[in-house]
């Protein structure tokens, strides 16, 4: 961490400040085609189960309500007070996991569930363990010790008790949105939250048994200045979350409706927003927080932490985790699955996935094979953002390929970077230097066959890379 701030190079991150994908997955979500419908998601699924030792499965369920918009928030989501919007969306997807249960063989252990959204917490305690005991019926839960079971909370909507009850439930995971604990920045992006009511959340999850809770912060919001966000560190680094996510602001308006209530003055200018940045990495620093990678950050016996060390991390939708090896089946409106060697999404629209549950079908709306192309490009992207870092004569082993012959064009995209000490190569690979940790985008964009040329980035589809 100290080598991270003591490196930090503002003119160098804002001349590397550029459109990039988050590489959440590879090939990213634009290249999904609507040539992927439900044959080839039942394929795909009936080839997964002939693995000679049965992979694992990770489930992510999207409950995509809020009872009121987050003026920042580029996420699927649907704004209503109506509690009985989310009985009638249960409904339906107690149908989707009926239906997309049957595909998986039982002797695949499910080792990991996420409620993301949206607001999960949208849904009461009784509800979100009714969820649970559905998946349970329809999927093998891998033993207890086994489980993690993590869901995003807004803590400006539950309860200490109903924590305990989300714990009796199973959950041992929680991620907290916070963002920052400035009144002004609350109201300028419309989400009003109490310090002490979030603290008291995250004291109830610790007190019922959770292993990890995570806290999301976000620099470069409106009217966030460097002696306000510094309080919202302070405040949030004494209650000492396991992890953290420190996310840049993406300024979107033509891509999120939301963000047009945001006054573009009132952003902080690019070189405000990277002190934002150095001010978060001085903190955690300080505080003994490990960097992870992207946006994220551990504290050394979390066993995020623990794996980067180990080489068991992994990168998917839902962030960085610790199960490389699953298969991750997406549930709900937006939701994205992989499995195999294949990506598929559900529709945006909340309509279009009704109607595809009413008519007894699988709501799938686009989606992608991955050539073979496909499949080690995403390997050697996986291996950056976890790891920072490429060893070429395995990966070569690994594919059968000659890694300099085949990537003879993204290690001559790299060459700049290597000028600007942001990559090392020598005989055995290349690995990420301390100031280049920070811009693992920048890295991995070298190796994507879908982008244009490094020098021209400008895809107004992707957020800014720092």
């Amino acid at each position: 961490m100290a080598s991270l701030s003591s490196l930090f190079d503002p003119q160098l991150l804002q001349r590397y400040d550029v459109p990039g994908p988050r590489y959440t997955s590879y090939p990213t979500a634009p290249q999904f085609t609507p040539g992927f419908g439900e044959a080839e998601l039942r394929a795909v699924a009936a080839a997964s189960n002939g693995d000679p030792i049965p992979r694992p499965i990770s489930l992510y369920l999207h409950i995509p309500f809020c009872t009121s918009p987050c003026f920042y928030c580029g996420c699927n989501r649907i704004i209503t007070r109506d509690k009985g919007r989310g009985e009638a969306y249960l409904t339906r997807l107690y149908r989707e996991i009926a239906m997309v249960s049957t595909l998986f063989d039982r002797d695949r252990d499910v080792q990991q569930v996420h409620f993301g959204g949206g607001t999960p917490n949208f849904l009461d305690p009784g509800q979100i363990a009714e969820v649970v005991d559905v998946l349970r019926r329809h999927f093998h839960f891998a033993p207890e010790a086994k489980m993690d079971c993590s869901i995003e909370l807004d803590p400006r909507f539950i309860t200490p008790e109903e924590v305990g009850r989300l714990a009796a439930a199973g959950f041992n995971r929680s991620s907290l949105g916070v963002q920052d604990f400035d009144p002004v920045v609350q109201e300028a992006v419309n989400r009003v939250q109490g310090v002490e009511q979030t603290l008291g959340i995250i004291e109830a999850c610790r007190e019922h048994g959770f292993r990890s809770v995570n806290v999301d912060l976000i620099y470069g919001l409106p009217k966030q200045t460097l002696e306000g966000f510094s309080r919202t560190l302070d405040i949030t680094l004494e209650a000492r979350p396991d992890r953290l996510a420190i996310y840049g602001y993406a300024h979107l308006p033509n891509l999120f409706r939301p963000q047009q209530r945001i006054h573009a003055q009132d952003l902080p200018s690019p070189e405000a927003k990277l002190d934002l940045l150095r001010l978060a990495i001085d903190k955690l620093g300080q505080a003994g927080y490990e960097y992870i990678g992207m946006d994220h950050f551990a504290l050394p016996g979390d066993e995020l932490a623990k794996a980067q060390r180990e080489g068991g991390l992994h990168r998917n939708f839902m962030g960085y985790t610790t199960h490389a090896e699953s298969d991750l089946v997406g549930l709900g409106v937006s939701a994205i699955s992989h499995i195999g060697a294949s990506f598929s999404q559900n529709p945006r629209d909340i309509g279009s996935w009704e109607q595809a549950i009413d008519a007894g079908r699988l709501p799938v709306w686009r989606g992608m094979r991955m050539d073979e192309d496909d499949v080690i490009r995403a390997d050697v992207i996986q291996a950056l953002m976890c790891h920072g870092e490429l060893d070429f004569d395995a990966l070569g082993r690994r594919h059968v390929i000659d890694f300099r012959d085949y990537f003879g064009e993204a290690l001559k995209r790299l060459a700049p970077l290597q000028d600007d000490g942001l990559v090392e190569l020598d005989r055995r690979g290349l690995h990420a230097t301390s100031r280049g940790r920070l811009l693992l985008r920048i890295i991995a964009m070298c190796f994507d066959r879908y982008l244009a040329p490094a020098a021209d980035t400008a895809q107004p589809r992707y957020s800014r890379t720092v």
